[in-house]
């Protein structure tokens, strides 16, 4: 999907508009309840319209089943380009770290699951620094790593906002499969260590020789009601109740299984000790 199938796209929703009698979006606009700067930003191709919004579209203008499934086929392919890394990241890694700041500033209850990689929010700067150069390699972006890393740091205010529930839980393997030299590597731990015990964060560590109750493939985000799950080439966003519910049940069998407290203590100045 390109910036030319979105306006197809969006010609499309308006070539249906205007052949069900609504001769004007401010018409349409009305009568399904809308505000008419949602209908134009829509058929102007300046916004994707959500799920909800092409349920209340195509029922309004009389769209068959075929034409019906067909747009939200392709719905879910502007969704997916969009959120492709390459897309979000054309401009560099800090204008996405400052959209993360206002996304986690806005959440009740924030949930960070990562196996692999220390999650963002609680990154050193030599650790981001790393994770950033990385990741504009990957997919060849822009790298403006000093601006990001700052945006990064930023964002950790949150760990100290008694009004949020924050969760961390990380796979040991971050630790045993690092991404960046030993050095940075003891910075970061001992920023971890200092998180034990800290009000209203629960933070674990899931042992590599603890058998997982639960199977998951990938790290993942809880911002109240939406999963955002991160994987190579692009980032999905989770709205439906149900999906959530899954990764609220994963989240939950997965702290059976956490070392926490002095456990999570003791674990990672274990690994600091094997530290060449």
């Amino acid at each position: 999907m390109t910036d030319r199938d979105h306006q197809i796209f969006a010609g499309e929703l308006r070539r249906l508009r205007l052949n069900a009698g609504f001769k004007t979006g401010k018409e349409f606009a009305s009568a399904i309840g809308w505000v008419a700067s949602k209908v134009s930003r829509i058929e102007n191709a300046r916004t994707i319209p959500s799920d909800d919004d092409l349920k209340v579209w195509l029922p309004a203008v009389g769209a068959d089943e075929e034409t019906s499934a067909r747009l939200g086929g392709a719905l879910v392919d502007l969704r997916l380009e969009r959120d492709r890394w390459k897309q979000q990241l054309r401009r560099g890694h800090s204008q996405r770290q400052h959209a993360e700041a206002v996304a986690e500033r806005d959440a009740t209850r924030i949930v960070s699951v990562e196996l692999f990689l220390v999650p963002g929010l609680v990154q050193t700067p030599g650790y981001a620094r790393n994770v950033f150069e990385m990741a504009a390699e990957m997919h060849d972006t822009r790298a403006d790593t000093d601006d990001a890393v700052r945006e990064r740091i930023r964002r950790q205010d949150v760990l100290y906002d008694p009004s949020k529930r924050i969760e961390i839980l990380i796979g040991e393997s971050a630790f045993r499969y690092p991404i960046c030299e030993v050095p940075v590597l003891r910075v970061q731990i001992d920023r971890l260590l200092n998180l034990i015990g800290l009000a209203h964060v629960r933070f674990g560590i899931i042992p590599l020789d603890r058998p997982l109750p639960t199977i998951t493939m990938h790290g993942f985000t809880i911002h109240d009601d939406t999963v955002l799950v991160e994987v190579n080439h692009t980032e999905l966003t989770v709205v439906d109740a149900d999906d959530v519910a899954l990764y609220d049940t994963i989240v939950d069998q997965l702290w059976q299984v956490a070392a926490e407290g002095e456990a999570a203590r003791t674990l990672l100045q274990r690994v600091l000790g094997g530290l060449a």
